[in-house]
């Protein structure tokens, strides 16, 4: 029988931390399914989702916990079953304006207060081009419910973007 572990993984970055997390999932007759990674404020962080028999995910476990002695600190969580995919529509989530606290917060609020999900989402701050400025841009894919609509949900978001003094764009995903 076969389980299914995503790992969240932390630690100071460094080259080979990808190849230490890899090795003890090869090593334990796992199959590396997906991941996401990246290094964020010098340390290396990400998800990884994988395959394994059960015989076998009770080895793995304790050969990941070993790799704190490396700098890696691994959580492993069960996947509890792929489960009926989520019904609803997918749609991209662009946003750029101006960096300061609160963004993030108010637009999840919104999506929050109508069940959307958060499917993916990655943010940064940048320098502007022409001035210099600090910009926070986030791109996010989301799940909108079957009852919502694209409209409504753009509608909502538009509101608060002036306050928040961003430009927001949502439209359906090509996903």
């Amino acid at each position: 029988m076969l389980a299914t572990l995503v790992m969240t993984v932390i630690g100071p970055d460094r080259p080979g931390l990808v190849e230490l997390l890899a090795a003890s999932v090869a090593q334990n007759g796992g199959n590396w399914l997906e991941s996401r990674m990246c290094r964020l404020g010098g340390q290396f962080a990400g998800i990884v989702r994988a395959e394994i028999s059960t015989e076998n995910a009770d080895k793995l476990v304790p050969a990941l916990r070993s790799l704190e002695t490396k700098g890696l600190r691994i959580l492993t969580q069960t996947e509890s079953g792929a489960g009926a995919k989520p019904a609803g529509s997918l749609a991209l989530l662009e946003l750029v304006g101006q960096d300061r606290p609160g963004i993030l917060h108010q637009i999840s609020r919104v999506l929050a207060a109508h069940s959307v999900n958060v499917e993916e989402l990655s943010s940064e701050r940048v320098s502007a081009p022409m001035d210099g400025n600090r910009l926070f841009q986030a791109r996010a894919t989301v799940l909108l419910p079957p009852s919502l609509s694209l409209a409504s949900l753009r509608a909502d978001l538009e509101r608060i973007a002036t306050d928040l003094m961003v430009d927001v764009e949502l439209n359906p995903s090509s996903r």
